[in-house]
């Protein structure tokens, strides 16, 4: 669904570089940063950098690129 929501100007210039910079389209831009301030206000005790790592792992379990994990021998 498409959804017109209106951004001040400075929001707009600002992410516009961030997304060129990371190659990202302005919408995924910004719904990237929707993403992580929504799971930091819902976590509020994880860090920046463990919700980065959840939503890498999520992206990786969508691509199928996941390797199952081997307890060692003697291990519970």
């Amino acid at each position: 669904m498409v959804t017109v929501v209106r951004l001040s100007d400075a929001i707009v210039v600002d992410e516009k570089k961030v997304s060129k910079t990371l190659n990202r389209l302005l919408d995924e831009q910004i719904e990237h940063w929707v993403t992580i301030g929504r799971l930091m206000e819902e976590n509020p005790d994880l860090t920046y950098g463990f919700v980065k790592d959840i939503l890498l792992a999520r992206e990786e379990g969508k691509s199928a690129t996941l390797e199952p994990y081997r307890l060692s021998k003697g291990r519970v």
